[in-house]
């Protein structure tokens, strides 16, 4: 790592990271490193899966799954799942060289109105890695593995329209600030925006960290995005059907010194790609080394063409895992339900003093 970079970023360890809308310095960024390895070191020679009081192997500690390897493969590289050393290293060189630019101070004579329209957040707070995914020394060119394409596959037709009808049902009969349920469940705080706490769980932008404590019977997952807490039901059932929740219900065993766990009933709010409630997510959990544990997954769905499947590393880091202060300097809900009722209060024709007694009367 470059010395301008490192020091760039060596306050990151003391910082919480939170969204704090309000206090996001002006320099912007495209992407930034993270401080823990972001390929695991080869393991040493006897190294031996560590193990629980129970003789489970021992996931336990902070792991990060921040990488630079895209989701879905590029279109143009087909079918090609291994990029080439040279590929690898302009995309991780490209990426410390962003990082490097962006981390310059900004000049604090400028205003809002001098910075570029795509700025958002700073270096301090973006952790995307510095380094593409590598598997048995491998860089891959994205997450997903399986179709052959390293890429999503579509909803069935009927499935498509189903997901069309359900988006146009929404925008007819629910406009953008009739009410805080309609808003998305990321804004709400209620469960992360993309699939960071999955099932599958995904890299995002930043809060990449995930904190695993296991009992005998239980494994919990935390997740740094909006402090999501998965728990894992080892030798369990899967609850009804009828019980939906927000990251599925998930039930474990161990396959070997593999974690295999299947998770179901979705919640018909957390959907992921088009999905609905009813798809299934198997995710593998393989201790490989001192610093890594081999992340893998499968989506089922009715409403897909076929399944798809990807792997990642999770990687040790000595970071701590910081409170996700969601709602701190989170201004858009109260601002858009505020809009919302003064919007009602123009097309009625009245005075605001008027609709203020209507509140406090309750009407």
């Amino acid at each position: 790592m470059r010395t301008a970079l490192g020091e760039a970023m060596k306050y990151r360890r003391s910082g919480v990271r939170v969204l704090l809308g309000s206090i996001l310095s002006v320099v912007c960024v495209v992407s930034a490193p993270t401080l823990h390895a972001a390929a695991a070191k080869k393991s040493a020679a006897g190294w031996k899966v560590p193990r629980t009081a129970e003789g489970k192997p021992d996931l336990q500690g902070n792991w990060s799954n921040a990488t630079l390897t895209q989701l879905e493969r590029a279109v143009e590289q087909g079918d090609r799942k291994v990029l080439t050393a040279e590929e690898a290293r302009k995309i991780e060189g490209a990426a410390a060289d962003h990082v490097e630019e962006n981390a310059k101070p900004t000049d604090p004579k400028l205003g809002i109105q001098d910075l570029p329209k795509d700025c958002g957040y700073n270096n301090f707070w973006v952790d995307r890695g510095t380094q593409v995914i590598r598997i048995n020394g491998e860089p891959r060119s994205s997450i997903i593995t399986e179709p052959a394409n390293g890429r999503i596959p579509s909803l069935t037709p009927a499935a498509g329209k189903e997901a069309a009808a359900r988006m146009a049902a929404f925008r007819k009969g629910a406009g953008p600030v009739d009410g805080p349920e309609l808003r998305s469940l990321g804004e709400r705080c209620l469960t992360s925006f993309g699939s960071s706490a999955g099932p599958p769980m995904l890299p995002l932008m930043y809060n990449n960290t995930y904190s695993i404590v296991q009992t005998p019977d239980t494994v919990m997952i935390l997740v740094e995005m909006i402090h999501d807490a998965r728990v894992v039901r080892i030798g369990a059932k899967h609850v009804p059907g009828n019980v939906k929740k927000w990251y599925g219900d998930s039930i474990g065993h161990w396959d070997g010194d593999t974690l295999v766990v299947e998770t179901t009933n979705f919640h018909p709010m957390q959907t992921f790609r088009g999905l609905g409630p009813d798809r299934k997510v198997t995710e593998r959990f393989t201790r490989i080394s001192a610093d890594q544990i081999l992340y893998q997954f499968k989506v089922e769905d009715p409403a897909l063409t076929q399944p798809f499947a990807g792997e990642l590393p999770m990687n040790a880091t000595p970071d701590l895992m910081y409170e996700y202060a969601c709602h701190e300097g989170n201004y858009a809900l109260p601002g858009i339900l505020a809009g919302a009722r003064e919007e009602e209060r123009l097309s009625a024709g009245k005075s605001l003093k008027q609709n203020e007694a209507d509140n406090d009367r309750g009407e």
